[in-house]
């Protein structure tokens, strides 16, 4: 049987609970609202750092793959190196036999191919001097053909397919200015010839590339890379004596970019100094292309930023479509910052106030040169859609007209000898009349020297003698080319110059104002004024 409660322990269970008061409502609700608060930050924390480590693994699985990829692509390639390595060399060896033979029969009729205007006159003379390996004379003759550029670029590799060992043909005749220039002072006199090395190494990549595989093998023999390394080693040396990067001519660096590409002698090491070359020298066209080349891919969107930071965005436009880049950097923006920028600097060159009329032509030149460039620019990458050009090419007609008035003439000066009074037809006396001693030049010769008043005064005669002359006040201030008081003509004297007779005036000549802003007509620094196009 259950034991029997205690009525005590009955009446204490019976015995009724205070009821909770409100603040401890209050503090369980703030307790769950806390509560509640915290697991929703700690959930969306978790949820947060599993998608970062989602994101992360797929990064690093896209990596793998392209690991992969890459890998598979390199093995591929240097098992096709190794099975054409025979076939190339079989090839390059029957090329050297044709060379070789065709020097020989080029030395044994010693021809005189003679000078030609023709094309084929340009080749012929080119390939003699390869069959032959006359380096220094086939370096005179290109160096004399600068005109005729186009035509040296297609017909000198052709002419280096003759030789029978073009790259060491090559290194002998870039000598002379590269990697030291050893003209002496001829250098000095700005006869830069960095074009014709830059021409010479472009042609040599075609003739030494490897028939089979392209571009990715070089036939370039370990003697002869070694010896480019050295040149290109001693040309590093020599940026210290030049005063730095930031003092070494363009056509030097590109000559030293190119020398790189075409002997295959690249240095990751060097990639920090090929970047500041690269960028030092943006503005030329080759850049983007010599920068690929160079493997710096990978750190163009960098240089990119540099350029846009220089304010060269028109350079950056073209690196942007080189490695297609297009969508992180959009074009037609950084034309119009170019084309601000552009107008900025003519504004600041029309504020010189030493020379205001050469100030006002620089100004037009620069914004002329933006405005061509953006054009250009514009029709080369499709961007009509995007960029109208309309408005561009409006205000370059405008600066064409202005440069157009610049050049007209002054209206021509009436003649010193047949001067006269505006509106009226008194002549007036010769220009150097009145500063020459002892001199007395007539406009009417024929007619005795008389002096006669000017009507505006009352008749009334005056003695001869007794009373000071009689000066002519002061004119009013007045705009050139008001009329004068009319007067009847008056003939003059040395006396009448240089000896006031009484009660006679003095005739006051004004000269014709000077032209405004420093030679140039008063509508043309007007006319030059900067309008938003775009």
């Amino acid at each position: 049987m259950g034991s029997i409660p205690d009525p005590g322990e009955v009446a204490a269970d019976l015995t009724p609970q205070p009821l909770p008061s409100f603040d401890d409502f209050q503090r369980q609700t703030s307790l769950m609202t806390s509560c509640t608060l915290l697991w929703k930050e700690l959930s969306d924390h978790f949820t947060t750092l599993e998608q970062n480590l989602q994101k992360k693994s797929d990064a690093l699985k896209r990596k793998i793959q392209a690991l992969d990829t890459d890998t598979k692509a390199s093995l591929a390639s240097i098992k096709k190196r190794e099975v054409t390595i025979d076939g190339s060399l079989e090839i390059a060896l029957e090329r050297l036999d044709d060379r070789c033979e065709a020097a020989l029969k080029s030395i044994d009729s010693d021809r005189d191919d003679g000078e030609v205007d023709d094309g084929d006159g340009l080749l012929l003379a080119l390939k003699a001097f390869c069959l032959k390996m006359r380096s220094r004379e086939f370096w005179k003759f290109v160096i004399t053909k600068k005109k005729e550029l186009d035509a040296l670029r297609s017909q000198i590799p052709m002419a280096l397919g003759e030789c029978v060992d073009p790259p060491r043909f090559v290194l002998e005749a870039i000598s002379e200015v590269f990697p030291v220039d050893r003209r002496g002072e001829r250098s000095e006199k700005g006869n830069d010839l960095g074009w014709a090395c830059v021409v010479i190494l472009e042609s040599l990549i075609p003739v030494v590339m490897d028939p089979v595989i392209g571009k990715s093998r070089l036939m370039v023999t370990p003697t002869v890379k070694k010896r480019a390394s050295e040149i290109a080693e001693t040309w590093k040396r020599s940026l210290e004596e030049r005063g730095g990067i930031e003092n070494v001519k363009t056509p030097d660096v590109h000559t030293f970019l190119q020398h790189l590409v075409t002997f295959g002698i690249v240095k990751r090491e060097d990639f920090d100094l090929y970047r500041k070359l690269v960028v030092g020298s943006a503005w030329r066209k080759q850049m983007p292309k010599l920068a690929v080349s160079l493997g710096l891919g990978g750190e163009m969107p960098d240089m990119i930023k540099e350029l846009i930071g220089r304010g060269q965005q028109l350079d950056a436009v073209h690196f942007t479509y080189e490695v297609g880049l297009v969508n992180k950097f959009p074009p037609v923006p950084l034309l119009k910052a170019f084309l601000r920028d552009a107008k900025k600097a003519a504004a600041s060159i029309m504020e010189d106030p030493d020379n205001p009329g050469r100030a006002t032509q620089l100004a037009v030149r620069k914004e002329q040169s933006a405005l061509r460039a953006v054009i250009k620019c514009i029709e080369e990458y499709k961007l009509e859609s995007e960029f109208p050009p309309e408005n561009l090419k409006k205000r370059l007609e405008q600066l064409e007209k202005v440069k157009t008035e610049k050049k007209k003439p002054l209206p021509a000066a009436i003649p010193a000898n047949k001067r006269t009074r505006a509106n009226t037809a008194v002549p007036m006396p010769p220009a150097k009349a009145g500063r020459l001693t002892n001199a007395y030049v007539s406009s009417f010769p024929s007619q005795p020297p008389t002096f006669v008043r000017s009507p505006s005064h009352h008749p009334q005669q005056y003695p001869a003698a007794g009373i000071p002359a009689y000066a002519s006040p002061p004119p009013p201030p007045t705009v050139y080319g008001t009329p004068s008081p009319p007067s009847p003509y008056a003939a003059y004297s040395p006396e009448a110059v240089h000896h006031p007779i009484p009660g006679s005036y003095t005739l006051n000549y004004m000269p014709p104002p000077p032209a405004a802003y420093g030679g140039y007509p008063s509508g043309f620094a007007q006319a030059y004024h900067q309008q938003a196009y775009y």
